[in-house]
């Protein structure tokens, strides 16, 4: 029985590599993704170990959390005294002590365009220490270390990419109240141990010149670092150096803190991982249906064959092993060619998310082991599990049945199915009626979803008749005996046919369902700015930093402006989710701002008082009275809920606070968004406004309409990037329909012969098989879109407490997909309808 397995699937080469094409690319994108987590994993852990010392002193933020500290105090708790340097390079087992300044500057390059991947710019110090480990970490490769306070070196990768060269002026961009710095670039900085900064900027100064951009001039340092002498471990001369140091100042070694600094970067950007792989899972899924159709096909054609080895003694465990025997070659070779294409896949997506700021190109692809274990798993199980059906009903043959000419595979009722069809479309139904009021709604509404769609998908043999009857009446009146025919060839095996379509509904139902997300947040973005903005301009940092307070100060002085808002904000840390803490004016709140109260107070703020919005009362029970607790820059603050404001996208987060409160954090005062108002806007205004940040080639402004297209471009990315992912899907379902006409083609060649005979010409034969396609290709449309439209109104009601309140279906688009879905059944059925018309009629006719 082995050797019969493998002389029939030898026999049957091309007809099986079809169907490798699904498992290939599924199985390409779980393997890329992981081949791209890998190396991103391996850049983050490379770029903090050089970038930290054997030991790390650092200041601890806990230590004063529950003092209440004025802002010049809390600002002290940051940083630590440069005389400490002194004591800590006396420590025993010490080889010498670094103070480190560290914080944010950017640089432009020689096209005025503003760098730093994913906002990300880094301004230092040099001091020249090595890491930990006796690592060289970043040394000097071009020019020499910057020695007065204009002078500049920037990391190798940024002067790369900036077009600048060592003797050049280089404009920096601070936060400060300096503004623009013009230092000169005297040197190249590159690591040496490799690694990279994956497309953040990185540039340093003298001591002193970073102590006077950054900490008013004070002989202070964010943190220090202490390298061993030889012989002397990290945790040994940790232990060492906070016997000496205080209890306000924290000591970790330099393993510590990389292993610390890469995993809290990982699981920041984790959700990549996620997004990417819930599209091979997609894909995979999709690809199922392809290989259940392709083993359906291959089974039936072959149960003469399976008949007889039953006659000759063959056991029915034997048949079914001998089909899974197939399915497992078929699943090793195509997790081979999925890893190979996982590999460029990895690639491609690196290159893809450079253009986002996360530049990887100095990392090379790294292959793990997980990779070829998870990509073998994954592709050989999808395949077995897969045909495990299609080789159950070929034991079902009888041996007697061998003796006949036509051999019928043993098929089970659809009521079965239908019901359970049924089943799960009512599960989801219940999952969406309840989300409501179960915890987790958004995860109910997936579960819900995904049922629904594996419920239509097991009951469309059943739910296809009428549609596939309608269309063969349709055919017939259209294209005659070819049509009629198509219509039969579809209605003879609804299993067949609605399996093939499902691969395309699934794809289809996915584009709609974001199409009419994309639209609806669209809209509801441009109904509340149209609702809530009472400003006429916006000023904020191209890359999302903060900017000096003088920049409000020069914008209020502009002609025609007659009132100027600000908020600045931060990042809290709330249980094990990130949240935005934003600081006002509480004047501006019945300003510029025009906040609605809901409850409460919300046109005061005292320090240490926050106002939460109705959407964030509604998802936490946060009211008035009750306090809202977070971690904001490592240490715990507590704030009173004064009030509930109605939602509004003026105000950038859902928490909001006074600039004292801000302030007493030890927190600087930066703004990161200004709202103008002027009493006539027009060109000479804007103009003003435009030329009061004309030396801050990071601030940008925006007019109402702009900063409208502002909002809704994230939303346009992300549809854009999803509609790329679901091709995949896609394609593959074309495949599938492909591959089923190629191999009904060779399972009718005696049908088809016969046909020709009795006077069926060729062109008749090729419309025959494209109409049979469109069949196919109309039913997944339709299934499709009606559930993407289900979905995606769904799905948005359960977002209204979001702010995405309006509902908008784009039915030109799905109108759209539709005819590119028709068009898709006429290109798959070309080399299928080719192939019938070329059959030998006398060849076909004798065919077994």
């Amino acid at each position: 029985m082995f050797r019969a397995a493998l002389r029939s699937l030898l026999g049957r080469k091309v007809r099986l590599l079809m169907s490798t094409f699904a498992i290939v690319l599924g199985v390409g994108f779980v393997a890329g993704t992981l081949v791209f987590t890998d190396t991103l994993n391996r850049s983050f852990t490379a770029l903090f170990a050089s970038t930290v010392g054997d030991v790390v002193v650092e200041p601890d933020l806990t230590a004063h959390a529950n003092e209440k500290r004025n802002a010049a105090a809390a600002r002290k708790d940051r940083t630590l005294p440069g005389s400490l340097v002194r004591d800590l390079e006396r420590v025993e087992g010490a080889a010498r002590a670094d103070g480190n300044v560290l914080d944010a500057a950017y640089v432009v390059d020689v096209n005025g365009k503003v760098m730093g991947g994913l906002g990300t710019a880094l301004a230092s110090n040099w001091t020249g220490a090595p890491a930990g480990h006796g690592l060289t970490g970043l040394e000097i490769v071009t020019g020499r270390a910057p020695e007065t306070p204009d002078e500049v070196v920037l990391d190798a990768a940024t002067v790369r990419r900036s077009g600048h060269v060592v003797g050049d002026e280089v404009t920096v961009v601070t936060s400060g109240d300096d503004g623009v710095l013009r230092p000169e670039l005297v040197g190249v900085a590159d690591f040496a141990e490799g690694g990279s900064f994956s497309g953040a900027t990185w540039l340093a100064m003298t001591t002193d010149a970073t102590q006077d951009l950054f900490l008013s001039g004070k002989n202070r340092f964010t943190s220090i670092w202490v390298t061993a002498a030889p012989g002397v471990t990290q945790s040994q001369l940790r232990d060492r150096v906070a016997a000496v140091v205080g209890d306000d100042v924290r000591v970790r070694t330099g393993d510590e803190v990389a292993d610390e600094s890469a995993t809290q970067l990982l699981t920041a950007v984790s959700f990549l991982t996620t997004f990417l792989l819930v599209f091979a899972g997609i894909s995979l899924v999709v690809g199922a249906f392809l290989i259940v159709n392709t083993f359906s096909i291959l089974v039936a054609q072959r149960s003469r064959e399976l008949a007889l080895l039953r006659a000759l003694g063959a056991s029915r465990r034997q048949v079914t092993a001998s089909v899974m025997l197939e399915a497992v070659v078929l699943g090793i070779l195509g997790s081979t060619f999925g890893v190979l294409l996982g590999i460029a896949t990895a690639a491609a997506i690196r290159a893809l998310f450079s253009t986002f700021g996360l530049d990887l190109s100095g990392q090379p692809l790294v292959l793990g082991a997980r990779t070829f274990v998870a990509s073998y798993a994954v592709g050989v199980a999808v395949t077995v599990a897969a045909a495990w059906f299609p080789a159950r009903r070929s034991a079902r043959i009888a041996p007697v049945q061998a003796m006949r000419d036509d051999v019928a595979m043993p098929e089970t009722s659809l009521r079965r199915r239908f019901g359970l069809g049924l089943g799960l479309v009512a599960f989801g139904v219940l999952a969406w009626v309840g989300q409501g009021v179960l915890p987790h709604p958004g995860w109910w509404v997936g579960a819900g979803a995904l049922a629904i769609l594996l419920g239509v998908a097991s009951a469309l043999p059943v739910l296809c008749r009428p549609f596939l009857a309608l269309a063969a009446g349709l055919f017939a009146a259209l294209a005659q005996t070819p049509g009629r025919l198509a219509g039969q060839n579809a209605l003879r095996n609804p299993r067949r046919t609605s399996a093939t379509a499902a691969a395309l509904m699934i794809g289809l139902a996915l584009a709609g369902t974001m199409s009419i997300v994309g639209e609806s947040a669209r809209a509801s973005v441009d109904k509340a700015l149209a609702d809530s903005f009472t400003g006429d301009y916006v000023v904020q940092d191209a890359v999302g930093q903060p900017f000096a307070p003088s920049v409000k100060r020069a914008l209020a002085k502009v002609d025609g402006v007659t009132e100027v808002a600000a908020q600045r904000w931060t990042l809290a840390q709330v249980g094990t989710l990130p949240q935005l803490l934003v600081a006002v004016d509480p004047d501006d709140l019945t300003g510029l701002f025009a906040v609605d109260r809901v409850a409460g107070e919300v046109t005061r703020l005292r320090r240490d008082e926050v106002m939460v919005s109705q959407g964030e009362s509604a998802r936490t029970g946060l009211g008035v009275g009750d306090t809202w607790t977070a971690e904001v820059d490592g240490k715990p603050v507590s704030l009173d809920v004064v009030g509930v404001f109605a939602d509004t996208p003026v105000l950038k987060g859902e928490v909001v606070t006074g600039f004292d409160s801000l302030a007493g954090m030890g927190l600087p005062r930066r703004d990161n968004f200004v709202v103008v108002a002027a009493g006539s806007p027009g060109l000479l205004v804007e103009r003003g406004i435009r030329d009061a940040v004309a030396d801050l080639p990071t601030v940008n402004v925006s007019d109402q309409a702009s900063y409208a297209a502002e909002q809704r471009r994230p939303i346009d990315q992300m549809v854009t990037m999803v509609f790329a992912l679901l091709g995949l899907a896609l394609v593959i379902a074309v495949l599938g329909i492909v591959n089923t006409l190629v191999l009904s083609v060779m399972e009718r060649t005696k049908e088809i012969g016969l046909l020709r005979a009795v006077g069926l010409s060729r062109s008749q034969t090729r419309r025959m098989v494209t109409l049979e396609s469109v069949a196919i290709a109309a039913l997944g449309a339709a299934t499709g879109l009606v559930l993407g439209v289900v979905f995606g109104v769904v799905l948005m009601g359960s977002l209204r407490d979001q702010g995405l309140d309006v509902v908008r279906v784009p039915w030109g688009q799905l109108a759209v997909f539709g005819a590119v879905a028709l068009v898709v059944g006429v290109l798959a059925a070309v080399a299928p309808a080719r192939r019938a018309a070329k059959l030998d009629v006398l060849a076909a006719i004798s065919a077994t």
